[in-house]
């Protein structure tokens, strides 16, 4: 899509997250009933996982639901819930027994936004954005048959998902291809600092850039092949923390880069003396310092990667 310089027909939740979940643990009937309005980009799904005392330890939430005839009650908070405001369904983890260990009282069900007792609230973040919400849960009904998988048995669930969600995160380590040469990073920085017998004047600059890029295409090269590798199979392992945590990595570095090339003009905020995209590439650097917290942590999936990936004793 990005080489005949076209954007993904849909991106969402539903499609890289929820809907691989749904065909792997899934009832008949909840693939029928969601999967269709997924591809259709009929509903917007939000992910309710972090509490505000449950973050890197996740398996600790508290959000309880209750059964109650052929309803669950559900009563809680989330925390960091990714356009909550804007969304149309939510995939939540609840307790469902507190009385057992800590992973084998965790249920995965899905509910209507727009449910009672469903209220969410922006967060504003030092970018300026406010896609983060702080939702809260209120005595919210959602039916029996929207539990996915076995009651008390979310937890393997939400992990698989967690895997989906950091292949998609680690998408991010691929952007910032130019949809033209002028728009080319390298073009962009001899704008600013100069160039010399054609070359960017800055030799820093110039060797960041060129590391950058370099590393990018590696990074692309390793998640195609790793695509290719995995068509035997649905689900993906847990090597998606490899990738989640060198993606956001390569993406936090691309702005630090294009912040190295704006020079004076990468500190405003607004105002006559600065340019739209020299405005918005100071918040977007800002705002991709949240990479590596968001969908797991740096320090997690260096965890992950030692115990699943290396098998290195604990």
């Amino acid at each position: 899509m990005t080489r005949i310089n076209a954007r993904s027909p849909l991106l969402s939740f539903g499609i890289s997250m929820l809907g691989p979940v749904l065909l792997e643990f899934g009832s008949e009937a909840q693939k029928h009933e969601h999967l269709p309005k997924i591809v259709r980009g009929e509903i917007r799904w939000c992910q309710g996982y972090s509490e505000p005392g449950s973050g890197s330890d996740l398996a600790s939430l508290q959000t309880r639901a209750v059964l109650d005839g052929d309803e669950y009650v559900i009563n809680g908070s989330k925390i960091w819930t990714s356009f909550a405001h804007l969304s149309d369904w939510i995939f939540c983890l609840v307790r469902t027994d507190p009385d057992v260990p800590k992973h084998d009282g965790i249920s995965f069900i899905l509910f209507d936004m727009k449910s009672k007792g469903v209220e969410a609230n922006p967060i504003q973040l030092i970018s300026g954005s406010s896609q983060f919400c702080e939702t809260f849960f209120e005595d919210v009904r959602a039916l029996r048959g929207n539990l996915v998988g076995e009651v008390n048995k979310g937890w393997p669930i939400a992990k698989r998902l967690l895997q989906h969600e950091r292949n998609m995160v680690a998408g991010m380590g691929t952007q910032g291809a130019p949809k033209s040469p002028e728009h080319a990073i390298e073009n962009q920085a001899k704008k600013y600092v100069g160039e010399f017998q054609g070359k960017i004047a800055n030799s820093n600059l110039r060797d960041k850039i060129t590391r950058h890029k370099m590393n990018s295409k590696a990074f692309s090269l390793t998640l195609r092949r790793s695509a290719s590798e995995a068509r035997t199979s649905s689900a993906p392992s847990p090597a998606s923390s490899m990738f989640k945590y060198y993606g956001t990595e390569q993406n936090k570095g691309r702005f630090e880069v294009m912040m190295d090339m704006l020079g004076a003009q990468g500190l405003g905020w607004d105002g006559d003396g600065f340019l739209d995209k020299e405005l918005s590439t100071t918040r977007s650097w800002l705002r991709s310092k949240a990479n590596s917290i968001e969908g797991g942590t740096s320090e997690v999936q260096l965890n992950i990667i030692a115990k699943r990936v290396l098998e290195l004793p604990d």
